[in-house]
């Protein structure tokens, strides 16, 4: 996404008069958006058993403001209306909500599906069963290393067999094509053919996404995100394997190199996908949860609807974009100018270069930025405090404390009954 975004005047979300692709292609149209989202990020929870040191959303403690069981219902009543496909839903770990799987039902019941991701603690042999008897749900379970040592230095000690175990118990109960998702990171870029392994060895699929500097990840994305060399064995790799891997629009600056991936090369922001978090506020960019790309809330009047067809933001980024000084690029009609999250969390400007440009022109941007350069953070951080903060760390599950919950509870299910 190269947009930048000053102070703007309200417009309407779509253009009265788009310019018509010459190709007809698709991913023309998804520049201008769509009357509904293709995918929408639903971040349940901040509540996570786990710390792992790349979380996005810095979750770790539950918001006690989070939209309530009749909250969510009504959410999902208007993706039925606006006849959205799916719904992606995470966390946090959304599967630690005592109504996960009654929201689970619910929505697929209004004709909604449910991808959700999950570091597989509530997936035990009878759960894994109930999933492979239900339609119109795909599970992906979170990895970032093929092996525990790799895995586990990221996302905490023990969490390598606890997801290993819910791909076991989800094969065991018949469960074919579910996913197994993996953040390409320095560490694990070379054992891609050992995660298609372990995938194919569950009947599993394989899907990868970028790691972002947002959330937790700003802390560790200079030390964790792929070399260039890296990125030039993924690109390669992607060629020869990306017709049987997922990526979403993860990986489109790597088009750059030349020929095109598979996937949408596109930033879809407030375009085709967005982010409603726990509390009900919704984002451009499930990367990017920042009050610059804050849209709106679906507990104002006219709900999500409301927002994503009338936010002044989002109508912003559905308007023709610039480009910047990547538009003088050769390769600019490839990757777009690459990610809007990227950019904006590593202090670029948003019309500048994606800060892991293949052709370079993202390292010569970062080294050019001013000393007194500070990279913006979200205001929102969830995180477990004392000496699991930025520690990969797997957490017991605590006691539900019965006194009323307030905002700096340790435990990530502060407030919830679970009788």
């Amino acid at each position: 996404m190269t947009a930048v975004l000053p102070a703007r005047p309200l417009r309407p979300a779509v253009p009265a008069a788009r310019p018509t692709s010459p190709t007809g292609r698709l991913i023309d149209q998804f520049e201008y958006g769509l009357d509904a989202p293709i995918c929408l990020t639903w971040e349940l929870t901040y509540a996570c058993n786990l710390a792992c040191v790349h979380c996005l959303s810095s979750s770790g403690r539950r918001d006690p403001r989070e939209l309530s069981t009749a909250e969510a219902e009504r959410v999902l009543d208007e993706l039925q209306r606006m006849q959205v496909f799916y719904v992606n839903v995470g966390g946090g770990e959304p599967t630690v909500r005592p109504d996960f799987w009654h929201l689970l039902d619910y929505a697929i019941g209004h004709d909604v599906g449910v991808k959700f991701s999950t570091n597989g603690v509530k997936l035990d042999r009878a759960r894994a069963e109930q999933l492979a008897a239900t339609d119109y749900v795909d599970v992906q379970i979170s990895l970032d290393g093929a092996t525990a040592e790799v895995n586990d230095r990221v996302r905490g000690a023990g969490s390598f067999a606890t997801a290993v175990r819910a791909l076991e118990n989800l094969a065991e109960a018949g469960m074919r094509d579910f996913k197994v998702s993996v953040v390409v990171t320095r560490e694990n870029a070379g054992q891609l053919d050992e995660f298609r392994a372990l995938t194919d060895r569950y009947g599993a699929q394989l899907r990868i996404t970028r790691l972002r500097p947002s959330g937790r990840g700003a802390d560790v994305w200079d030390s964790l995100h792929p070399t260039q060399d890296q990125q030039r064995e993924l690109y390669s790799w992607l060629l020869a394997h990306g017709d049987r891997v997922l990526t979403g629009d993860s990986f489109f600056h790597l088009s750059a190199y030349g020929q095109a991936l598979p996937g949408l090369n596109l930033c879809g922001a407030g375009r085709v996908v967005c982010l409603i978090d726990p509390v009900g506020d919704v984002y451009a960019c499930p990367f990017a949860i920042h009050e610059q790309f804050l849209a709106g809330n679906v507990r104002s009047p006219g709900g999500f609807q409301r927002v994503w067809r009338s936010s002044e933001l989002f109508a912003e980024l559905r308007s023709p974009q610039t480009g910047g000084a990547c538009t003088r690029c050769a390769h600019f009609d490839a990757c777009r100018g690459g990610c809007m999250a990227a950019k904006f969390f590593t202090g670029l400007p948003l019309d500048g270069p994606d800060p892991e440009c293949v052709q370079g022109y993202g390292e010569a941007a970062l080294a050019a930025r001013a000393a007194s350069t500070v990279p913006p953070r979200s205001s929102l951080d969830h995180s477990h405090t004392g000496p699991v903060r930025g520690q990969p760390t797997l957490l017991g599950m605590p006691s539900i404390p019965k006194a009323p919950a307030k905002t700096c509870d340790e435990s990530p299910l502060a407030g919830l009954d679970l009788r």
